[in-house]
């Protein structure tokens, strides 16, 4: 006779696998479906508009951005099958052995009913019950009767959940099947639209290749361009932190701490503001509504020239067209800055932290205003020429960049 317990074993044992596996599929499934957001966002905002003036090199990083993350989506589609097939591998295991037991059921149940239908009259338990010799024996016997008929009922009880189980765990695995099949034909739909823009990749790398001298010379130009930015940026910030510094010490009555060259003087409130973002680092919004990162911070080598290097300052992130930036913390406006061609750049700080919001069109803040998490700084700027509107996001504790990744929420 089979033992009960060996049934709920197998039963937890089932339902616990099956937890581990539908958790960490959870995880997987939930990162696909990112995937695919970022695929759209990347064809929305990289490809929709339709450039004036075509920038191979520029079109190149597209594309390759294009491509990557199209990777990332047929590698989760992988994992997330072959989670799959163990989960199947399991089921089938599970669902062998729950039919192996439901048949011993069976067998064990009909060989009882067979021999209580040969001694069922009521005259053979009576008879069973006047043979006792003793009444000691015809009570253990009556008992025994009792507990017979007691067993046979939960016998066909198990039977039933027995049966149950194994039927569920059969649509289980029919769906599982049906779930990586759908699975394993998204994968080659994405194997066949990579396939598409590697062609173009191809194309675009062969008109590159037949000016490689002129590319190369205007992206080092450009990098340099950037350097300069980047440089000016820098003093600017040295100067508010000098100019805040001095306004701080007449306003102290008591001579404050030595501080460091380069760092601002913090008043009781604004060390309490520092301390209260440092708290939120990786739970800061983002600098904008929805977008996509073109560009990630610090130095990187260029994907198409070896031996460029390409430094990124902080993030830059495309968004829709009239997108706004927005602030990622309570703070008040360091300083308004207007490059040559009319960009302007808001500076935010937040006790010893700065953020900032360059390549705006124009602003809805000046400099000294309070500003509230998720205020509105002013429209992002829409390049006429490539179609991007494009927000360079910058993160400082005083003079030190910072990488903002780390700092904002992982979309």
């Amino acid at each position: 006779m089979i033992n009960s317990k060996l049934h709920i074993a197998l039963f937890i044992l089932f339902f616990s696998c099956f937890s581990v596996f539908s958790q960490t599929r959870k995880q997987l499934e939930a990162q696909r479906k990112q995937l695919k957001k970022e695929i759209q966002q990347v064809n929305s905002l990289l490809f929709k508009e339709k450039k004036k003036e075509q920038n191979a090199l520029e079109e190149l990083k597209d594309i390759n951005q294009k491509i990557e993350v199209r990777n990332k989506l047929i590698s989760t589609i992988n994992l997330e099958a072959a989670l799959l097939s163990k989960e199947i591998k399991k089921n089938e295991k599970n669902l062998k052995e729950l039919n192996d037991k439901l048949t011993a059921l069976k067998a064990d149940y009909a060989d009882m009913i067979f021999k209580s239908y040969k001694s069922k009259s009521q005259q053979s338990r009576t008879m069973f019950l006047l043979s006792s010799q003793n009444f000691y024996q015809a009570y253990k016997r009556l008992e025994y009767m009792k507990q017979y008929t007691s067993f046979r009922k939960k016998q066909g009880e198990e039977i039933g959940v027995q049966a149950d189980l194994v039927e569920k765990l059969n649509d289980s695995l029919l769906y599982k099947k049906r779930e990586k099949d759908t699975l394993i034909l998204s994968e080659k739909d994405e194997k066949l639209i990579i396939e598409s823009d590697k062609k173009n990749q191809e194309r675009l790398l062969s008109t590159i290749k037949k000016k490689e001298n002129k590319y190369k010379r205007d992206l080092k130009n450009k990098i340099e361009e950037e350097r300069k930015v980047a440089k000016k940026i820098d003093k600017i910030i040295r100067d508010e932190i000098e100019k805040a510094n001095r306004i701080a010490r007449a306003k102290l009555k008591t001579k404050p701490k030595s501080t460091k060259k380069n760092e601002f003087i913090l008043s009781p409130e604004a060390k309490a503001l520092a301390a209260n973002f440092e708290l939120n680092k990786g739970k800061l919004p983002w600098p904008v509504k929805e977008g996509i990162i073109v560009r990630r911070f610090g130095k990187q080598p260029h994907p198409t020239f070896p031996g460029i290097t390409v430094n990124g300052t902080g993030l830059h992130i495309v968004t829709q067209k009239a997108n706004n930036a927005q602030a990622i913390f309570n703070g008040v406006v360091l300083n308004v800055l207007v490059s040559s061609e009319g960009r302007k750049n808001v500076l935010i700080q937040h006790g010893n932290y700065i953020s900032s919001y360059n390549n705006l069109e124009r602003t809805f803040v000046k400099k000294g205003d309070k500003i509230k998490t998720g205020q509105k700084i002013g429209t992002i700027f829409t390049d006429k020429v490539s179609g991007k509107t494009k927000l360079i996001f910058v993160l400082f504790k005083n003079t030190t960049r910072l990488n903002p990744s780390t700092w904002i929420l992982k979309r």
